[in-house]
């Protein structure tokens, strides 16, 4: 079974085509040092709900949208060493995302696939 990382991010509308740009070339990096897949997607159908939901998870304002990315791995074995050869990757180095988005209200964490159809 696979490994996915799964991200949730509030992006401000006004920042998105920038971060559609850095999310192109953060996704070849990762492709390149050996993630299986790496999907980026904006909120379309995504209501703010009364209790939960993604606007609420990562406390989106008006002018935000929210951006569900997921990647895809091996397993978790993979995971681990490509991401330390991503971080380690001078074309992802600096402080551009900090000026997209705030990384404080970013959700993410790994999980082990139990089911693939």
């Amino acid at each position: 079974m696979s490994y996915v990382d799964g991200f949730i991010v509030a992006v401000p509308k006004a920042n998105l085509e920038t971060y559609k740009k850095m999310a192109s070339l953060a996704g070849g990096v990762w492709k390149e040092h050996g993630a299986l897949a790496y999907v980026e997607a904006v909120a379309d159908d995504v209501p703010y709900g009364e209790v939960t939901s993604f606007p609420r998870a990562v406390q989106a304002k008006d002018d935000e949208t929210v951006i569900f990315s997921w990647i895809v791995y091996e397993d978790r074995a993979a995971r681990d060493a490509i991401v330390a050869r991503v971080l380690a990757d001078a074309r992802l180095q600096g402080d551009e995302w900090k000026q997209v988005f705030d990384g404080q209200r970013m959700i993410y964490g790994g999980f082990e696939a139990f089911l693939e159809l």
